[in-house]
């Protein structure tokens, strides 16, 4: 196929007509594939993003035709498997996304076909478990349980089994768990009330949804932002009910999981926005998921439209603050060099280098922005066939952290960070940027 001028608008997104039959046909799945996968082979833009591009072209390369007809359709599913939805090349690569005519959506193409294998039966238990976080986390932070756990993960003969056995790569850094969570430590803000100031579009006064990593495996992060948010006059609420947000459902293609999500999320959610609060999520991935694949999936919804406008990225939220003359520049501390890792997520919202922007509030600091992906994705990277990729991918990544000479290095996605970490393993911590804005405050 000839490569086609490319689209010179802002891309667009279709909703996902994932309740219509023809979506779960594997027939017109295929079809479907092997269309995009011809475009993909005539352009190659995105080949640098992730390994689901070079598995492409390399079974095309090696193919009988050096085409797409020479690959065999069960070999798509390599394809897709190296696919975890970090909507990079859709956002920031890709020339034929709608509304160009050959309407590419790369990534939501890997959904439906993620969805397709899983409607089949044919996903591993192991996946299943790395993505049910709230019954693991429930399970693993049980007192006692919780440091057994984390003392298991660190055990070199534990995780030689959990490898044979599950699959999970004995290398593989694994999140902590704390039977202390961020729900427990900080009940006092569970329904708590207070009066914000607004300014511009935001009403002064926030709602944390915690989610299922911020509350069980990294509450510091919910900690830090609390105090930096209340140090600057907004008063902080915890969502009064919760769950995992779905991104790790998505991933997998249980979509009726992440209907279930969004049932026991939205209706809280959207009453906390009736009654004046902004909404925000730590985790870059699970406020794309209500800013943009829930309303996507559900665009009819009316609760979940009022959500997705209404929740923002932490550093997005303060950046607005201060654009409307209401951010403390009270800080104590500078700091110094920091290497920032923007973290895909995050840079697919289209807010900007916001995190980067506050940070550089902070007198006698330099912030170096590292625009590329840490190739964590919270699962693919503990995966056994999956592991060494993932370090492979953050390689470059770790020698802009490396070249930076940073005093401090960290990125929005906490999990991205300990990838780095890992990366490096030179006995330095990643730092989460809230927790590097709380330090420079001396709160």
């Amino acid at each position: 196929m000839a490569v086609k001028e490319g689209n010179l608008e802002a891309p667009t997104r279709h909703p996902i007509a994932w309740k219509e039959p023809d979506y779960y046909n594997e027939a017109l799945l295929m079809d479907e594939l092997e269309r995009v996968y011809e475009i993909c082979h005539g352009c190659r833009r995105c080949v640098s993003l992730c390994h689901a591009f070079p598995t492409l072209f390399d079974l095309i390369d090696e193919s009988p035709t050096y085409e797409i007809d020479g690959v065999k359709k069960d070999d798509y599913w390599q394809v897709v498997d190296h696919c975890y939805l970090c909507d990079l090349c859709y956002m920031t690569k890709c020339p034929y996304t709608p509304p160009h005519e050959w309407n590419l959506d790369f990534p939501h193409l890997m959904l439906r076909a993620k969805a397709v294998k899983y409607k089949k039966g044919e996903m591993k238990t192991r996946d299943k478990i790395l993505t049910s976080t709230d019954t693991v986390g429930s399970l693993a932070g049980i007192p006692v349980v919780a440091g057994i756990v984390n003392a298991a993960n660190r055990t070199k003969p534990t995780r030689k089994l959990l490898e044979s056995v599950l699959g999970v790569h004995a290398d593989a850094r694994l999140p902590e768990y704390h039977s202390n969570t961020l729900r427990k430590r900080q009940r006092q803000h569970v329904g708590a009330s207070g009066e914000g100031e607004p300014a511009g579009p935001t009403q002064g006064k926030v709602a944390l949804f915690a989610t299922c990593y911020g509350n069980r495996n990294e509450p510091v992060i919910g900690e830090d932002l609390i105090a930096v948010f209340e140090h600057n006059g907004i008063p902080v609420t915890l969502a009064p009910k919760e769950q995992c947000c779905g991104m790790p459902k998505l991933e997998l293609g249980n979509l009726d999981a992440v209907e279930q999500a969004m049932k026991a999320n939205i209706p809280a959610l959207a009453k906390l926005v009736d009654e004046g609060w902004d909404i925000v999520a730590p985790v870059p991935s699970c406020a794309l998921m209500f800013k943009q694949e829930l309303p996507l999936l559900f665009p009819d919804n009316a609760d979940v439209i009022k959500v997705g406008k209404a929740i923002y990225d932490p550093f997005e939220y303060l950046f607005l603050r201060n654009k409307h003359g209401k951010l403390k520049n009270d800080f104590k501390h500078s700091l110094g060099k920091v290497a920032y890792h923007a973290a895909c997520h995050q840079r697919v919202q289209n807010i900007g280098a916001k995190t980067r922007d506050v940070l550089a509030l902070v007198p006698d600091t330099a912030v170096t922005v590292i625009e590329r992906c840490s190739g964590h994705d919270g699962t693919y990277a503990v995966k056994k066939e999956f592991h060494e990729i993932s370090m492979k991918i953050v390689r470059p990544v770790v020698n802009r952290v490396k070249q930076a000479e940073a005093d401090h290095y960290g990125s929005d996605c906490p999990m991205a960070g300990h990838h780095i970490e890992h990366g490096l393993a030179d006995g330095s911590q990643t730092e989460h940027p809230m927790s590097l804005l709380r330090k420079a405050y001396g709160i």
